[in-house]
């Protein structure tokens, strides 16, 4: 799928560094040809010879370089490339991307390119959470920036969190979705997945069993035919989607926040299975049991109905918006009426009865639901569900 692709990866300076070498020969293993830039910060941990020798290309430093600069160079590498690629992407380097600064070769490229961005986080966990990273990443986001990573792990600095660079073949994948000619290219598309925890006490939640499975299989098809895809996810079993901008989130109200903060989108799949009540005052100490035996009593309030939000936005509201309901029984009626009420455009109906075994499990049993109608699919695999959806969007949107 690279073959004959031109990357220009952007290293920045991080312990994850490293990792950009082993990048560098599966890209070309893969069949793409890598210009590399290494900033001032990226050469104390990559020295330029060592990214030469791996790319066999000339590895750019210096924006001043007067022999380039006397034909523009930093123009013409911007552009001479089919993707630009930042791995590491520290901090720092998102930046100057998410405010327009260059006042070196790596950002003066990143802000004079017209072609597609592909970044890969890696910083400490404390970095990354902070609030002006993150929304320096939704800026980047919403701007088109794809985003591949950051994962959980262990840190060089002895920390554990979101912050670890992904690893290159992932990468490598990541860059072969931004470049495929797929009918979604061009297309930004939300995902919400898996369950909301909304907490009672320190360790307590209310949530379903929802594995998140569905919503991972869904970003990753669409992601395959060209999408950019900006998955927000609450805490689920299911592996995270490749090549895909993650938005870890706990809550209702902050799974709402994250998808606002990634609109403008072309279609929204609402595939989280989301809490309708939360506890309107978590305790900030483990509730006890009470010696007589009286059950504790909890106030509940309503959840924020992000699907209904999104459907009946006044301005900025997708082209197409999707929602799913898992349903016990009267599957077709009740989808049929959550669709009229919440506003959008289908609803993914799905047979979630206890003899069906398909809540937690691999497959799902669907009913498409539609200004058209119902109809009715064949029990399959999600992987399946999420390649025929896919397929389906990627129809509505041409």
């Amino acid at each position: 799928m690279l073959a004959g692709k031109r990357i220009l990866l952007i290293i920045g300076g991080g312990v994850a560094a490293f990792k950009s070498l082993t990048l560098i020969r599966t890209l070309r293993e893969r069949g793409a040809s890598v210009v590399p830039v290494v900033t001032r910060a990226g050469q104390e941990f990559v020295t330029p010879l060592s990214a030469s020798a791996l790319a066999a290309e000339k590895v750019y430093t210096d924006l001043f370089d007067l022999t380039d600069e006397a034909e523009m160079g930093h123009i013409e590498l911007s552009r001479d490339a089919d993707l630009v690629v930042v791995a590491p992407a520290t901090a720092d380097l998102l930046g100057k991307m998410a405010n327009g600064l260059a006042d070196d070769l790596a950002s003066t490229l990143l802000l004079a390119t017209d072609k597609r961005v592909l970044v890969a986080p890696a910083m400490n966990v404390r970095m990354w959470e902070h609030p002006a990273v993150q929304r320096n990443v939704e800026t980047l986001a919403g701007d088109g920036v794809l985003f591949a990573g950051p994962v959980e792990g262990a840190m060089a600095c002895g920390e554990f969190g979101y912050g670890r660079l992904v690893e290159p073949d992932e990468i490598a994948d990541a860059i072969a979705g931004a470049l495929a000619d797929g009918p979604l290219k061009g297309k930004h598309v939300v995902v919400t997945s898996g369950p909301t925890h909304e907490p009672i006490d320190p360790v307590r939640y209310i949530a379903n069993r929802s594995s998140g499975a569905q919503g991972t299989a869904i970003a990753e098809a669409l992601a395959a035919l060209g999408a950019a895809v900006t998955f927000v996810t609450g805490p689920a079993d299911a592996a995270r989607p490749r090549g895909v901008h993650v938005i870890e989130v706990e809550t209702a109200r902050q799974m709402l926040e994250a998808v606002e903060g990634a609109l403008p989108a072309d279609a929204a799949i609402f595939a989280a299975a989301v809490a309708d009540w939360r506890v309107t005052q978590a305790a900030d100490k483990k509730i006890k049991k009470d010696a007589s035996g009286v059950m504790p009593m909890l106030d509940f309030a309503e959840n924020p109905d992000i699907l209904a939000r999104v459907s009946q936005m006044k301005e900025g509201r997708p082209a197409l918006v999707v929602g799913f309901a898992a349903e016990t029984n009267d599957v077709v009626d009740n989808a049929t009426a959550k669709r009229t009420r919440k506003g959008c455009d289908w609803i993914v109906a799905n047979d979630v009865s206890p003899e069906t075994g398909i809540m937690g499990g691999s497959e799902n049993a669907i009913v498409l639901i539609s200004s058209e109608g119902a109809e009715d699919w064949p029990r399959m695999g999600k992987v399946e569900v999420a390649r025929k959806l896919a397929a389906r969007i990627a129809e509505a949107l041409a």
